[in-house]
């Protein structure tokens, strides 16, 4: 529920469930954790290698994205499992959607990665 603080307050107020969110999608998501894991290992390689900033933008961004992606295909995954667990149409099709949109980013980040690192530019 949203609650009454302003300023600063509101800002800490949403870091703090922020940070909730994230423990929660890590604690709870298996997906989550296996992307956090590559992002540990993909996220020092950005900075590493020799590349242009945009070059570095662009792969830290991508790996980024799909955080973000997932995160919110969890959210979605965790609304349509509270209202109920019987097969509706609707909810499967909102998963898959959710699905389809990690998946996406999963293929955007690695045609990034490729381009950037093995391709002759």
């Amino acid at each position: 529920m949203k609650g009454k603080a302003k300023g600063l307050q509101r800002v800490l107020n949403a870091a703090v469930y922020s940070a909730q969110g994230v423990r929660a999608a890590f604690r709870h998501e298996e997906a989550f954790r296996q992307e956090v894991y590559l992002a540990l290992v993909m996220l020092p390689v950005a900075f590493i290698v020799e590349l242009t900033q945009v070059e570095r933008l662009l792969l830290v961004g991508s790996v980024v994205l799909v955080l973000i992606v997932e995160l919110l295909n969890s959210g979605i995954e965790a609304v349509v499992d509270r209202v109920g667990t019987e097969y509706n149409e609707l909810a499967g099709r909102a998963k898959d959607l959710g699905s389809a949109a990690v998946f996406l980013s999963l293929l955007l980040t690695g045609y990034i990665w490729v381009t950037i690192l093995f391709l002759p530019g």
